[in-house]
């Protein structure tokens, strides 16, 4: 089947279904703090850079200047906004990131409402993106030698897949469905060295009430997060299972030592049935769906919004701002699909011909 549409259609369409969500997210996390509120809403510069990003727009002065060629469509789609001046969007790029987080959150609810999503089993994983400019090495950090060029707010992190990398990294929770499109829930974005064991936390709260199991690498493997996913209190499940590798502690294989607190007991035995249950023929089974689900999905994100090298700018929450509108920008490209009833291998079609 291919892809067809009018010039222009295809980004009209997304664009108004864009802004209903970024609407929604900014009425459920209005700003806070001293000061009036802004003329031009926080939802406006989300769908400017939206735009900008499935436009492959790489620099912020790229995307500003697109958008002052295409004033008409501006009006066109804000027609009670102007356009905010250079210095604005600017500095207002870096703090858009936190509304794009809420609205890939609504987003995937809504596409769990209309059955587009099956949200029974979700995988978790932390993908790199190398940062802009050369390798700032440990011992220059340890020295404190900045080298030139240097972005100060990259740091080094590991994964398997693309080894040791200086930069950002991107979080996600997606579908892992037998079948069906990978559709984001949640997201969010920091730098590379910021532990999985702690960035899902604030995630686990706003998992589907329809989730029933969660899968996750061996960086997620901590008893804490566990028992976030699997219990709402010492003595109450919450009915999901959390599946991932369990990594080798000191104390494996030695047998429990003949005193240790009531807690202690409980995180150990509890530990003891995650791991019998993911060595079991059921347990496999389902985490099998982690590789064809979380790990292609960062394959085709990258490739799509070419951030296969590196991010496109410098500076911790620009970064932020670009990779979580960039899992937003995907959203919308899957419910603009599933609206045309069209598979999703046409994403990159559908965005090339913007």
């Amino acid at each position: 089947m291919t892809y067809r549409a009018k010039e222009g259609a295809a980004l009209d369409s997304m664009v108004r279904q864009a802004r209903t969500v970024c609407r929604q997210a900014e009425r459920e996390q209005p700003r806070r703090g001293r000061g009036r509120r802004p003329t031009i809403p926080d939802w406006v510069l989300a769908l400017m850079i939206m735009v900008a990003v499935m436009r492959r727009k790489k620099t912020k002065s790229a995307q500003y200047t697109f958008w002052t060629r295409h004033r008409r469509e501006f009006r066109r789609w804000m027609p009670a906004h102007r356009l905010p001046a250079r210095s604005t969007f600017f500095e207002r790029y870096r703090r858009v990131h936190s509304l794009f987080e809420q609205a890939i959150r609504l987003q995937g609810l809504h596409a769990i409402e209309r059955g587009w999503a099956d949200p029974t089993c979700v995988a978790a994983d932390k993908s790199l993106v190398a940062g802009c400019g050369p390798n700032w090495s440990p011992r220059d950090r340890r020295r404190g030698h900045i080298p030139k060029g240097v972005d100060t707010d990259t740091t080094w992190g590991y994964s398997e897949h693309d080894g040791w990398v200086q930069g950002y990294a991107y979080e996600v929770i997606v579908t892992a469905s037998k079948g069906g499109a990978i559709w984001p829930l949640l997201a969010s974005a920091d730098t590379a060295s910021r532990s999985e064991q702690k960035s899902v936390l604030p995630k686990l709260p706003y998992l589907p009430k329809q989730t029933r199991f969660v899968l996750a690498d061996a960086g997620y493997d901590s008893n804490q997060v566990a028992e976030v996913v699997e219990w709402q209190d010492p003595h109450r499940r919450t009915g999901r299972r959390f599946l991932c590798p369990a990594v080798p502690r000191p104390n494996d294989g030695r047998g429990q030592p003949a005193r240790q607190s009531r807690e202690r007991r409980w995180h150990r035995e509890r530990r003891d049935r995650r791991r019998k249950y993911f060595q079991s023929a059921a347990g496999q089974r389902l985490y099998t769906r982690r590789k064809v689900t979380v790990e292609p999905f960062n394959a085709h994100v990258k490739h799509l919004f070419e951030l296969e090298d590196r991010v496109w700018h410098r500076g911790l929450d620009n970064n932020r701002t670009l990779l979580l509108a960039a899992v937003f920008a995907y959203q919308v490209l899957l419910a603009y699909n599933h609206r045309r009833d069209c598979p999703a291998m046409h994403l990159q079609e559908i965005l090339d011909a913007l």
